[in-house]
């Protein structure tokens, strides 16, 4: 088994806002809100247990060991096993693949197979009958109803002191905790719901999607047709094919995606300061993500007026002011720019709108530009007002 060792390095990030620790990083400055890291994977040769017969130890040495089913191996308890090995207490335990009870009951802890979900015993399957587990029902105060997998299980119990043990910040740290949720939702939880059939939506589907992470663990099982039916090393590939990927993406969130969110969070505090409607965000730079993190925060700050415009420098040193959506997946505007103005470029929209310097509105009316962060936000100042003008016309 390969184990990540991550070298820490001491950071400073552009934006004058706390940053959390992270995984080691090369700080290079851009013209966005992205932390450059350099991840160091050293791998080691793997410490494995198959079925074959062990080497001598010496009799005093206790040999910790999680246990899973042998034969073909899916991407749920290979996963469970990686997150296992990153923990101290598991960083040298031996994989025992059987189906034997016997032999699982020997192992201290055991995923994915033996029929039993008992935390305190540490036995993590989700095959019996009477399972029926999600995140929602074991952490009420989590929002996802899917059924749990056994990565799914291993995460729940040991998810909080795994990303504090590879990100080297506290367990208590609120980053670990915005961390924890984020990696559920946007990997632990697709390896939940395929392991366990659960589709993403109703109906028939219009095209394939044979690239996710558990359909590239399932092809390195042996072919029905080859001669050789051995797994064992399919499986270690497997595992550090979901290690790798696991921890590239806990290093993106950390590196950048956490960043993003203390900037975009710094300025839903301070938009009243940006115009008193408290209806426009500026970020003195560009390319930050912003969509996701705005949607989370207005919820969590209880931001009681819905933002509507965000406002920030090109890479020209120009500004633009952007439009934001009802929602993550959708073209809709919130209050899209003046109808008017949509489509008209450089004087010809200065004198329309009485706004100097102004240089587009999209078609869409989604997006616009100014030479300046006065004009920019002028324009949607007069957008704000006409909207709350028709509003009134509207009503009276």
């Amino acid at each position: 088994m390969w184990r990540a060792v991550l070298r820490l390095t001491k950071i400073s990030f552009k934006i004058n806002s706390s940053q959390p620790a992270s995984l080691s990083r090369l700080l290079s400055p851009h013209a966005n809100c992205r932390c450059l890291l350099s991840v160091d994977l050293t791998r080691i040769e793997p410490r494995y247990m198959s079925s074959k017969a062990k080497r001598s130890r010496p009799d005093n040495m206790t040999v910790i060991k999680i246990g899973t089913h042998n034969g073909s191996f899916h991407c749920d308890e290979v996963l469970a096993c990686f997150f296992l090995r990153q923990l101290p207490e598991y960083k040298d335990a031996e994989i025992v693949r059987t189906r034997d009870p016997a032999k699982l009951a020997e192992c201290d802890i055991v995923v994915d197979v033996g029929g039993e979900f008992d935390p305190k015993r540490h036995r993590y399957d989700h095959h019996q009958r009477t399972f029926a587990e999600s995140f929602h029902s074991l952490c009420p105060e989590k929002p996802w109803v899917t059924k749990l997998s056994s990565a799914g299980l291993v995460y729940l119990h040991f998810g909080r002191r795994l990303l504090a043990q590879l990100t080297q910040l506290k367990e208590d740290d609120r980053h670990v905790e915005q961390l924890f949720n984020k990696l559920y939702e946007s990997f632990v939880e697709e390896v939940d719901a395929v392991d366990n059939g659960i589709s993403q939506y109703e109906g028939e589907a219009r095209y394939s999607v044979s690239t996710g992470l558990s359909a590239r663990v399932g092809h390195l099982n042996p072919r029905w047709n080859s001669k050789s039916q051995d797994t064992e090393e399919g499986f270690r590939k497997a595992l550090k094919m979901v290690g790798e990927e696991f921890l590239d993406r806990l290093e993106f969130y950390q590196s950048s995606w956490l960043p993003a969110r203390t900037v975009v969070e710094k300025a839903v505090k301070e938009r009243h300061q940006a115009d008193p409607s408290g209806e426009v965000l500026v970020f003195s730079q560009g390319g930050c993500p912003w969509k996701e993190h705005l949607f989370s925060l207005e919820k969590e700050l209880q931001v009681e007026t819905p933002i509507k415009f965000v406002l920030y420098p090109d890479q020209n040193a120009q500004w633009r002011v952007q439009c934001v959506p009802a929602g993550l997946n959708t073209f809709n505007n919130r209050l899209s720019l003046l109808e008017e103005w949509r489509g008209v470029r450089d004087d010809a929209l200065s004198e329309l709108s009485g706004i100097k310097d102004c240089i587009f509105v999209h078609a869409g009316g989604f997006i616009g530009g100014n030479k300046t962060r006065e004009g920019a936000l002028e324009m949607a100042r007069r957008t704000l007002q006409a909207a709350a003008k028709s509003a009134a016309n509207g009503s009276s």
